[in-house]
């Protein structure tokens, strides 16, 4: 099956439509029956472990000390699929509101080994947000669907995975939904720093003795200065954090404002931004796996045909961050190439097929 997982992935990467077990099957002339294809989907059963053990090798040949584990989720749209557990309605920050779909929590290893060594950026471990349990809703009478564990529960199970598979990192990091106080006292609990963005309604208080008090304030209420780290108290924190407010300009000239906190007391203002802005790079993994490795292109129809078709697009992402290294280009670029490739190959058919009509 292993032979079969390889030509999959390659497939997915090399497609532009839907792809399906008939369509890998035709493309191989029927060297491997499309049956075989369906058992590969239907009969396997990938976890996050078979994952790491794909990546395991490349993250030993490029980790560094310095490296980043970036948590973040994004819903892999399947508007026409039936739903269930897996592919059913989340709730789309970008959008403000539900679609329906794939949620993926991935936790993203970044490291460079140096400076005249490419950053590697790869996930090392995922979950997807199943919603096993049906209620009903008392307002709408509708009935709908939760999850057993929230994402940031799962967020301290990858991160006790990640260190018990002795991946070298230094920060965890995460937008603002990952910064709940449950993570900040788990992360410092394992002796590691956390880098997260911070909601500006959060409370907090510039003193021991204002804590003591009880005088929170939101974190856009307090007076502190530009682009200089200081040290805050966030309200249920035992101990105190490092608080950034960066102000920057958009590309429209309209002014913005973000609100960074560490447990790194070493860090300045350029230190959050550097650190901070390889958070990005998780972005970039999500538009790769959409357009370059068919992540939604799968006519699946089953929990486990549709979760293996997810964990096989993962691993065409990979194999495109291994060619990324070796080929010097990124992962659109190397579509790009692809795509020539075959629009040469489609001319190529077309041409013969006009002089067979003109014979």
């Amino acid at each position: 099956m292993e032979h079969v997982l390889d030509l999959y992935t390659d497939y997915l990467l090399a497609s532009f439509g839907q792809t399906s077990a008939t369509g890998l099957a035709n493309l191989l002339d029927g060297a491997i029956k499309h049956d075989t294809i369906t058992r590969l989907l239907t009969q396997s059963d990938f976890t996050a472990k078979d994952l790491w053990l794909a990546v395991k090798p490349l993250v030993r040949t490029h980790q560094h000390t310095d490296g980043c584990l970036i948590f973040d989720d994004c819903i892999i749209e399947k508007e026409y699929t039936d739903e269930n557990e897996l592919i059913c309605w989340h709730w789309d920050h970008s959008k403000g509101r539900n679609v329906k779909g794939i949620n993926l929590l991935s936790a993203f290893y970044y490291t460079q080994k140096d400076e005249k060594t490419d950053s590697l950026r790869l996930p090392v471990a995922i979950e997807t947000i199943k919603k096993t349990i049906l209620f009903s809703d008392l307002k709408t009478k509708k009935v709908k669907r939760i999850s057993a564990v929230a994402k940031n529960g799962l967020m301290r199970q990858m991160i006790a995975q990640a260190m018990s598979n002795s991946l070298v990192f230094k920060y965890i990091m995460g937008d603002s939904w990952f910064a709940s106080v449950e993570n900040m006292k788990f992360i410092v609990e394992k002796k590691k720093l956390f880098i997260f963005d911070m909601k500006s309604n959060r409370l907090a208080v510039l003193s021991e003795k204002d804590r003591q008090a009880g005088k929170w304030a939101n974190i856009n209420e307090l007076v502190i200065p530009n682009n200089i780290p200081v040290q805050v108290w966030l309200k249920d924190l035992s101990f105190p954090v490092l608080l950034t407010k960066q102000v920057f300009t958009n590309k429209d000239d309209s002014i913005g404002i973000r609100f960074l906190v560490s447990n790194d007391f070493s860090l300045t203002n350029e230190g959050f931004l550097t650190t901070y802005k390889k958070r990005w790079a998780v972005e970039e993994y999500h538009k790769s796996l959409k357009q370059n490795a068919s992540v939604a292109k799968s006519p699946t129809r089953t929990v486990k045909t549709q979760s293996n078709h997810l964990f096989a697009s993962i691993l065409a992402y990979i194999k495109l961050e291994k060619l990324r290294f070796s080929r010097r280009l990124n992962h659109f670029a190397l579509k790009t190439k692809i795509y020539q490739q075959a629009l040469k190959a489609a001319f190529k058919e077309l041409t013969v097929l006009k002089e067979m009509a003109c014979a």
